[in-house]
């Protein structure tokens, strides 16, 4: 007689983790050969059990549909009448349904060996059981929202000491004003976004960051959260809002003196006086070192002569400039008496009231763009353009009565960025801005996909496509990252507001990291949402093609960001170095004890292999991980770029080759401080948000470590059948996210009129 799993029941102990094994149509080497081992080891199969257990794990001869089918079929017989804790206590309790197959001496014996099993094939319990439960009339067709913690309580945590500023915003927009421009017009947009500016000014929202005594509230915090509470509306807006008062208003309030101040602040509030921001040339985007335009001193008038002395050299995309702005901030080489003094800041006029060009002055506009298109960028150019002595912005620089060049910073390099880090705070407003827009986009996503049936079982009811696993792990990774950049950027925030000249230099590189971060994240998040929606995503009265076309340029505007990262990294490895060059012989000894202890604790084949649940959620665990692997990519970069040079290659050509390495630093590095920032707010958290908190918290960690794999398999840090571990966890994160799914996106309070109609249509007819 042919052997079965029925006529031979003892050998269906193994029958869940076989079937598990081949649900995804893959046995790995890795599997076969601990599932073949295991079977070898059985004293109590004959070798014709052993041979027929064998040939259901036979790599070359798969089970075929109807094999896993009846597999699956015994396997749901079961869980009918008995939850096991795993899949060990699954198989016994199939052996001995009918019969006593497996005495309780007998199961003692065999118990360890299955367990030990389990863990070899990187199988996670819960996460398994959860997956053989799931029928067409159990998890997937009856997983539904629900609230299970207080909307109102996630809101007030997110808006922190800032939910005053942000509902008087909300309010606002929500005005019948508000109402979108839908025409495709440029000018008619144009002209109406400045409308909604000068309402915004009215309200005082545009001068909250200046002094109280030049018309402002003297509160740049609130600023920032303005900016990104004004972008769950319209981008356009935020773009030309952030030139105006921030970029315009802010370089004349952190580069100017006094007479700036009292010249200019109050009405730049008020929007009389429109403005831009010309920094960015067309041959030299981000190297602001490079720029070509001077600035001429001349001793007769005490006088400045603005010049661009080629065709390239001109300022291009500037905001608010095309069709607006009077005046702009421009960046230009001093010259003096032929030397050049490097780059310093000028306010140069460039209309007058009746929005006349003036002599000296051309402008183009930059036509249609991609997104942004109620903001008039333009193009300048200067034609030894004369302004008065006071034009210049001298906190930091000045030319003295005898024409000569003063400054209390006597290193020009120190200077430059002295000065340009003063003006960190457009780094501060974009990854917020961009963080607003992702959660807006998440929003629509997230409700819809509740409200959207598609597919089911034959003859049951359609699912809603949030209940699919695929569409769980498209939406509620992105979901779980906007609570880390979320914290991250308060965090950022914060320390820009409480900011010493010590910390200035960490405080720039995190802000051109997180501005990275954030657009990038944003970028990925609406393109998930867009093909989440489907068709309706396409749709333009939902919004997310708005969100996403104005939103790429984000990447690229306020610094490149693969050009922010590389700083970011340079940061990282000039701490690096500093590190090692104040260690004495006892720092030194315990940085390496330190790597030491790294290796037994970490790295033994316990840790390296360890799947239990409490240890992959355990937040020591993903600081550490995230420490090493930020720590490594450090060290190494240091050594892979002194044996570069040593080995004759000039710095320049050194540093090209490392760029990728470089990026990576600075990945590391951020994921580290998102981690921080959000295990810090979990701990502080009001206990009826922990469990929704934790769950996204867990997410965001496991999803990076996922992301990392390959890293930490090079590294000996993980072995394969912990990441897989990792893989089956994050699957199941997903899953428990999806039931809050919509009251986290409810707790945004993005105002409705900001929102779809794809959501508040459909969902009343849902």
């Amino acid at each position: 007689m042919n052997i079965t799993f029925l006529n031979d029941p003892k050998l269906t102990i193994l029958l869940p983790v076989i079937y598990l094994a081949w649900q995804d149509d893959i046995l790995t080497k890795e599997e076969y050969t601990a599932l073949n081992d295991f079977i070898n080891n059985q004293d109590n199969f004959s070798k014709a059990e052993k041979d027929f257990l064998k040939s259901k794990i036979d790599l070359n001869n798969p089970p075929g549909r109807s094999e896993l089918f009846f597999w699956k079929d015994l396997i749901n017989k079961a869980l009918n009448n008995h939850k096991p804790g795993n899949l060990t206590e699954l198989g016994f309790f199939i052996a001995n349904a009918d019969r006593t197959t497996y005495s309780r001496e007998d199961i003692k014996v065999i118990e360890p060996q299955l367990l030990k099993l389990e863990v070899q094939l990187g199988i996670i319990s819960n996460e398994a059981i959860s997956s053989l439960c799931e029928t067409h009339n159990t998890i997937t067709n009856k997983l539904k929202t629900v609230e299970s913690f207080s909307k109102e309580k996630m809101t007030a945590l997110l808006d922190g000491n800032q939910s005053a500023i942000i509902n008087r915003v909300k309010k606002v927009i929500s005005q019948p004003e508000f109402s979108f421009e839908t025409s495709t017009d440029i000018t008619v947009y144009r002209e109406k976004v400045l409308e909604w500016c000068k309402i915004l000014a009215k309200e005082g929202f545009g001068s909250h960051a200046y002094p109280k005594q030049y018309g402002g509230a003297g509160d740049i915090e609130g600023y920032f959260t303005i900016m990104e509470t004004i972008s769950y509306h319209d981008l356009s807006l935020v773009i030309k809002f952030g030139v105006q008062f921030g970029l315009w208003g802010m370089s004349v309030m952190f580069l100017g003196t006094e007479k700036h101040f009292e010249k200019y602040l109050n009405n730049i509030g008020t929007l009389d006086i429109p403005g831009g921001f010309a920094m960015t040339e067309t041959h030299h985007g981000s190297n602001v070192k490079g720029l070509e335009t001077t600035a001429t001193y001349n001793h007769k008038d005490r006088s400045f002569t603005i010049h661009t002395p080629t065709p390239f050299a001109r300022k291009e995309y500037i905001g608010n400039t095309a069709l607006h702005g009077e005046m702009v901030t421009v960046f230009a080489k001093l010259i003096i008496d032929d030397k050049d003094y490097g780059v310093n800041a000028f306010i140069v006029p460039i209309r007058d009231k009746d929005k006349n060009v003036l002599p000296g002055i051309r402008i183009e506009d930059c036509g249609h763009k991609m997104g942004l298109n109620g903001v008039d960028n333009g193009v300048i150019y200067f034609d030894n353009v004369v302004i008065p002595y006071d034009n210049m912005l001298d906190r930091f620089a000045q030319v003295n009565e005898k024409g000569e060049f003063e400054t209390s910073i006597p290193s020009d390099n120190r200077r430059f960025f002295t000065m340009l880090g003063t003006l960190v705070g457009g780094r501060i407003g974009i990854p917020r801005s961009a963080l607003a827009a992702a959660k807006t986009g998440l929003t629509i996503a997230v409700k819809y996909g509740d409200n959207r049936r598609q597919f089911g079982p034959n003859g049951g009811m359609e699912v809603p496509i949030l209940n699919y696993r695929m569409h769980q792990q498209r939406l509620m990774p992105y979901l779980a990252n906007t609570f880390a950049i979320h914290f991250g950027l308060q965090y950022l925030t914060k320390r820009f507001m409480n900011r010493t000249e010590d910390d200035m230099q960490e405080i720039e590189a995190l802000a051109a990291g997180m501005k990275s971060y954030s657009t990038w994240n944003t970028r990925d998040a609406l393109q998930e949402c867009r093909e989440a929606c489907g068709g309706k995503g396409y749709l333009s009265e939902n919004r997310i093609d708005d969100l996403k076309n104005d939103t790429e340029i984000y990447t690229t505007f306020e610094g490149d960001n693969t050009v922010l990262m590389q700083l970011v990294a340079k940061n990282r490895l000039g701490e690096f170095r500093k590190q090692f060059s104040e260690m004495n012989i006892a720092t030194i000894f315990s940085y390496v004890l330190d790597q030491a202890k790294t290796a037994v604790t970490e790295k033994n084949p316990f840790t390296t292999r360890n799947i239990d649940d409490s240890h992959l959620k355990d937040t020591e665990f993903h600081l550490h991980a995230f420490q090493y692997r930020e720590k490594e990519l450090v060290s190494s970069a240091a050594r892979r770029f002194k044996r570069l040079v040593d080995d004759g290659l000039d710095t320049f050509d050194a540093a090209n080759i490392m760029h990728p390495h470089m990026l990576q630093i600075a990945f590391a590095y951020l994921d580290r401080v998102f981690l921080e920032q959000f295990q810090l707010q979990l701990r502080s958290a009001d206990d009826s948000l922990k469990e929704v908190l934790t769950r996204l918290y867990n997410l965001f960690a496991i999803n990076k470590l996922q992301e990392n794999k390959a890293w930490y398999l090079e590294q000996g840090y993980m072995e394969g059948v912990k990441t897989k571990a990792i893989r089956k966890l994050f699957s199941q994160l997903c899953w428990e996210i999806r039931r809050d799914a919509v009251p986290i996106v409810e707790s945004f309070n993005i105002p409705e009129n900001c929102l779809a109609p794809i959501i508040t249509k459909d969902s009343k007819q849902a």
